[in-house]
């Protein structure tokens, strides 16, 4: 399985908004897992992220490029067809650039299926966009696996 983290955020942002929305994120995305399997999952087990993932005019981005540092994990930058092509929540606070969706919800779902290299790939969402206290930044978590013939 390839769990990615999706980000969307403004110019401004900075680090800790990055920061808070993965971390919202990561909790929503556990309590999901935990519900999923019942109560004899693992109480507190990890998200494992395979990459932050975000449109590609934003990869540079100086406080993304602080948080990968931190986390030790690529950024995958998603073009600007594969993030309007994505299933994500529309979103009137986003440009018509990006799909006028979720930035973090359709870069995650992009980035995961194009992480898995075998085909046939199904990538969906472990949780929807969850948003920093400033709302300058949000991130959704989303996964992948092969799907058997």
């Amino acid at each position: 399985m390839v769990m990615v983290a999706g980000l969307g955020f403004r110019a401004q942002c900075n680090v800790a908004s990055l920061r808070a929305a993965l971390n919202a994120a990561l909790s929503a995305a556990l309590d999901a897992t935990q519900q999923a399997h019942g109560p004899a999952s693992t109480p507190g087990m990890p998200i494992n992220l395979n990459a932050l993932a975000t449109a590609a005019d934003k990869a540079s981005h100086p406080a993304l490029l602080q948080l990968a540092a931190e986390l030790q994990l690529p950024i995958t930058p998603v073009n600007l067809p594969q993030l309007a092509s994505q299933a994500a929540t529309p979103s009137t606070h986003v440009p018509a650039r990006y799909g006028a969706h979720s930035v973090a919800e359709a870069a995650a779902l992009a980035a995961a299926a194009m992480t898995v290299q075998a085909l046939p790939v199904k990538a969906q969402l472990l949780t929807p966009r969850c948003t920093s206290p400033d709302r300058l930044a949000t991130a959704a978590i989303a996964f992948s696996e092969n799907i058997q013939p």
